[in-house]
């Protein structure tokens, strides 16, 4: 009786059921989230709860895809020939084509992204796998396919997310035009006070910024001055603003400052263009305890002068050469900077810094001979001084006498009063015999 009947298949214990009840967890919407550098290490868009999908896509698809400039692509032997991956290929298919530096792979960001049920277009190869074979081009054009092609679908999914994510009328949507000028008027005075402490370098929260408090912090004072000032402003902000609408938060400070910094890292960046530029390089701990290394750009600009400019802070696991290069090669991919572009490098004399065989300005100059290194003069100097001081006796009692004085002055206020009395007499004396002039700076004696 049985080859009449058709059994019910049976569903696969510890597999699809499990993955399909396994209850992810849902990411924070006031951390930072970091996109992964590299393709080939990112997780499946799956592994995200379904309600953080579309603001993880949003996230990648801000960072754009990685295209790492490198001078030198891995070889693979086809047959009898070398091949490789071509960096001009970035410029045939710039807004969906990446290339993994771990596993030596070409990926496509949009179908990662909108990843299709069928193989069309590849696949696996192109979202998961990697796509490793460069003798064959034309197979990045037939990933690409015809217009309903499962990538261009993918491709006009990414388009409309991010025109739903950046468009104003989206968000002002339902709103009045009142309501609309208002929060245009309460946001630009939010920026305005946010640009002027991130240019004085000051702190922005306060011990207690609860209404009754004195001192709320720099920030909410700054922007009680602005009010006091404007009549129009008082109108729209602190307790005249919707009390969901403020745009006081500390979440809020945060979103526009990381805003600031990059539109300051593009202006950089758009500054040196495709110019030949030095990198500068310090490592030092904050007061987290944590390592940081430092990078400057110098180059010559359109005018002719040579600038320098803070390019970024980057935090690292260690200060090996290694992990150096490591997180300046990320840092260059991530603004597009290749190492062939790289003039000069200039770092203190610690070992794992200016060290021949293993150092980072010996590992910077096997990527490229050009990228001379120079020694930091304000550390030459300190050396220079410490040397000397120890070859000759006068030179370290006159800096250890410095030293004695300078700390026996200023560990008590009478003794530096008294100091300032005694220079004032001197100053007035020399004043009424004439050996200075009051024209003159008060230290600028004959």
């Amino acid at each position: 009786m049985e080859r009449f009947f058709k059994k019910a298949a049976t569903p696969l214990v510890g597999t699809q059921g499990q993955e399909t009840n396994r209850k992810r967890t849902r990411l924070d919407p006031n951390s930072n989230f970091e996109v992964p550098s590299d393709p080939g290490l990112r997780p499946p868009i799956s592994n995200y709860d379904p309600n953080d999908h579309d603001f993880v896509r949003t996230q990648y698809l801000l960072a754009g895809p990685r295209q790492p400039m490198l001078q030198d692509f891995p070889q693979t032997l086809f047959g009898d020939k070398q091949r490789r991956f071509n960096k001009a290929w970035y410029n045939q298919y710039p807004y969906w084509l990446e290339y993994s530096m771990q596993k030596d792979a070409a990926y496509c960001l949009c179908c990662y992204l909108f990843k299709a049920e069928n193989r069309e277009g590849g696949g696996d190869a192109f979202t998961s796998v990697g796509f490793k074979n460069w003798k064959s081009k034309k197979s990045l054009d037939e990933h690409v396919g015809g217009l309903n092609s499962a990538h261009n679908i993918a491709v006009s999914k990414c388009q409309n997310l991010m025109k739903q994510e950046q468009s104003i009328q989206t968000v002002l949507e339902g709103q009045s035009k009142r309501s609309q000028n208002a929060y245009r008027l309460r946001l630009t005075a939010t920026v305005d006070c946010i640009r002027f402490i991130l240019r004085q370098g000051l702190a922005f929260r306060g011990n207690d910024e609860s209404e009754g408090s004195s001192n709320r912090g720099n920030f909410l004072e700054l922007l009680r001055f602005l009010a006091d000032h404007n009549v129009m402003i008082e109108g729209v902000v602190l307790q005249n603003a919707p009390s969901n609408m403020k745009l006081v938060a500390p979440e809020i400070q945060k979103d526009i400052i990381a805003a600031a910094s990059v539109e300051t890292t593009n202006k950089i960046m758009e500054e040196l263009g495709d110019e030949l530029f030095s990198v500068l390089v310090d490592e030092s701990r904050d007061v987290s305890g944590k390592e940081q290394m430092a990078v400057i750009l110098r180059f010559v600009n359109k005018q002719g002068s040579i600038v320098e400019r803070f390019l970024a802070v980057v935090h690292v696991k260690e200060t090996t050469s290694l992990s150096l290069k490591a997180a300046l090669e990320e840092l260059f991919c991530k603004h597009k900077l290749s190492f062939s572009r790289l003039r000069g490098q200039g770092y203190d004399g610690a070992s794992n810094m200016r060290g021949e065989f293993n150092g980072l300005k010996a590992l910077l100059l096997k990527e490229n001979s050009s990228a001379y290194y120079v020694h930091c003069f304000a550390h030459q100097l300190q050396l220079v001084l410490v040397a000397v001081a120890e070859k000759h006796k006068r030179i370290a009692t006159l800096f250890n006498t410095i030293s004695t004085a300078q700390n026996t002055i200023t560990a008590s206020c009478q003794r530096r009063d008294k100091l300032r009395d005694e220079r004032a007499a001197e100053i007035k004396k020399a004043l009424v015999e004439g050996d200075i002039s009051a024209a003159l700076p008060i230290f600028s004696l004959k």
